[in-house]
């Protein structure tokens, strides 16, 4: 089964955090969105990180970079309504986006989601 990351699930296996025994097995059939993506290596940067270096390490992982066209923006831009009491951000509404098109579960560490799962339609995947 494929699955698509967010940029907590793809931080969790770089960092070896909580949640990273359930996305390392899975991360050769995922996808992410360049949303999620982008988050990431923001997210290694705030640690101190070399961008560059981040953006090197993420591309080593397995899986696939999917880019943010004009229906997934219109799709993340759809999921507004159903994902406001959550208050996710764009970056979540892209991943969700992602995972609705590819009809696949989408892998997170962001707990709130599982509020939103049934209105936005898509399976989410806590991993922790």
């Amino acid at each position: 089964m494929s699955y698509v990351l967010d940029a907590s699930a793809a931080i969790a296996v770089l960092l070896d955090e909580p949640g990273a025994d359930k996305v390392a097995p899975v991360i050769a059939q995922a996808s992410i969105s360049a949303v999620n993506l982008s988050e990431a290596i923001n997210a290694f940067a705030r640690r101190g990180v070399d961008i560059e270096a981040a953006h090197d390490v993420l591309m080593g992982l397995e899986f696939d970079v999917v880019a943010f066209d004009a229906g997934l923006a219109l799709s993340a831009a759809l999921l507004q309504p159903a994902t406001a009491s959550a208050g996710l951000s764009l970056g979540d509404r892209a991943c969700l986006a992602l995972a609705k098109r590819l009809g696949v579960p989408a892998l997170t560490a962001d707990r709130a989601w599982a509020t939103i799962a049934e209105a936005a339609a898509v399976e989410i995947v806590l991993i922790r």
